[in-house]
């Protein structure tokens, strides 16, 4: 799994500064994600980002520099993206990509995955 582990600490640090979250790593998507309250948010794959956002933003987040659509199985993802270094360099830019992401985060469904996780966890308790 190769990620950008500069790229990982500016999102690390930038996180970190968000009241009433809370955040968990974990290497998934080939690279390194973040998961805020336990749904996945954003990703560092290589030197891009990988961001989550709400599907109704396609078109204005298209427009932006870096944008590549996330592509799976021959299908483009709508409210997933790629954005390629020169799309987040300026801390304006990278600003917006974090905030998206966050904002999307609330109504963002969590993966089976860790639906059944957190429902195990509650039996077990």
């Amino acid at each position: 799994m190769a990620y950008n582990n500069e790229l990982v600490n500016r999102v690390r640090e930038r996180l970190s500064i968000e009241e009433n979250i809370e955040v968990e790593e974990k290497k998934m998507f080939s690279g390194l994600s973040f998961l805020v309250n336990g749904k996945m948010c954003i990703n560092i794959s290589h030197n891009n980002l990988m961001c989550r956002y709400s599907a109704e933003l396609e078109d204005e987040v298209s427009e932006k520099k870096g944008f590549l659509p996330m592509i799976m199985k021959g299908k483009q993802l709508k409210g997933y993206c790629y954005v390629e270094p020169h799309g987040f360099q300026k801390s304006d830019d990278f600003e917006y990509w974090i905030k998206i992401c966050l904002d999307y985060n609330p109504s963002a469904k969590a993966s089976k995955k860790s639906i059944e996780e957190s429902r195990f966890e509650r039996k077990v308790k």
